[in-house]
């Protein structure tokens, strides 16, 4: 095998900035056996996309993703692009043979994500979905606690993920609140991570019930976006995605959870919050102290919650990084998925999460938005 991967990404602005930073890090951090060459960016506007291309490093640019997706010179696809072009071209990428990287969610229908999964497994390309949370110290750390049974049996999960960029009415439309490119609102686009956190943390859920709102109904029409800041155009239009939701859930091990998801709790710019109680002991994390895991052990004389600070050596992730004490941020969280992407594919192994796991998450937002219809406890389909 060779000892490049030859990566050709598909958007160029929020994550597209996250993905080509990942990329340029990770070797510099990780001792790798696979060197990623950042080969190919694409996107719609050339002049914008050269420039991205200028900026971040990439050797050449696309405007159709069709194009690189069939250039001999691309080893794997990363898809950066709204979650409704998601299956399109993590097919196409597929059934060329490339490798595919995935931002979050997998897709907006269920049906899309058994499509791509069923297209990965056909060609038997390596895959990966980017829930870039599991990748922080802290909730890598979690994960290894709870398997050494530190907390004892999971009784309840609590999952809040605030925002408040959407608070102002005034603010103006973009792709994240059109149904048609981004599938829910604050649901599928906070939720998702919330989600597949209690899933990667305590296991299946089996049942749900829940509630969605759109408070803010109208907007003014977009003019030009970029990440979470934009400037309105002519005119207003309807937003057709939810503002919040809001949902319980059985866990297939007994657990109880859940789930709240808003983009408009004044105050909370990225409040991604989750707590686990079990029958020994409770783990908490805050995406907004994401270097400090929360610990309450009952069997301490000494009652209280430790501070564990999730950057000393032994810690996942931080023999790569800074000496103890020196913080992580949100950029880590990707350079580590990365990293964790390519030594997998060097080792022949298909990357964790992958794109069954984000399969999965979407099986659960359905059945929520199942639920919003039916007033009902709704079962969840699991995939296999």
């Amino acid at each position: 095998m060779s000892s490049t991967l030859n990566i050709g990404l598909v958007g160029y602005k929020f994550m597209g900035k996250a993905h080509s930073h990942a990329y340029q890090s990770a070797g510099r951090f990780f001792d790798l056996d696979l060197t990623p060459v950042m080969k190919a960016v694409c996107g719609r506007n050339e002049a914008a996309v050269k420039e991205f291309a200028r900026q971040w490093g990439w050797d050449s640019i696309e405007t159709d993703w069709r194009q690189l997706v069939e250039r001999d010179d691309i080893d794997l696809v990363d898809i950066g692009s709204p979650g409704s072009t998601h299956a399109e071209i993590a097919i196409a990428a597929a059934k060329a043979g490339k490798h595919v990287y995935c931002e979050k969610p997998l897709a907006n229908s269920l049906d899309d994500c058994k499509q791509m999964l069923a297209a990965v497994r056909e060609s038997g390309v390596k895959h990966m979905i980017n829930f870039n949370y599991r990748k922080t110290p802290a909730m890598a750390l979690a994960k290894k606690m709870i398997e050494a049974d530190e907390i004892g049996e999971v009784r309840h999960v609590r999952c809040t993920y605030l925002q408040d960029w959407l608070v102002d009415p005034e603010f103006p439309m973009n792709w994240r609140m059109r149904k048609e490119t981004a599938g829910a609102g604050a649901h599928g686009d906070l939720g998702a991570h919330s989600v597949d956190l209690a899933r990667f943390l305590v296991g299946d859920i089996a049942e749900v019930v829940g509630e969605t709102r759109t408070f803010i109904t109208e907007r003014p029409a977009e003019g030009t976006s970029s990440g979470l800041t934009g400037t309105a155009g002519e005119g207003t239009e309807p937003v057709t995605v939810d503002d919040c939701s809001l949902f319980l859930a059985k866990f297939a091990g007994g657990a109880l959870g859940s789930f709240e998801a808003t983009r408009l709790a004044p105050g909370r710019k990225n409040f991604n919050r989750i707590e686990l109680n079990g029958s020994k002991g409770t783990l908490a994390w805050c995406f907004e102290d994401l270097n400090v895991l929360e610990f309450y052990s009952t069997a301490d004389s000494r009652q209280g919650f430790k501070r564990i600070i999730a950057t000393e050596g032994d810690h996942p992730y931080m023999h790569a990084w800074w000496p103890p004490g020196h913080m992580l941020g949100y950029d880590h969280t990707f350079v580590n998925a990365v990293a964790d992407m390519l030594q997998a594919i060097a080792q022949d192994k298909n990357p964790s999460p992958c794109f069954l796991a984000g399969a999965n998450c979407v099986a659960v937002l359905n059945a929520v938005e199942r639920s919003v219809e039916s007033g009902k406890w709704e079962s969840v389909e699991k995939i296999d």
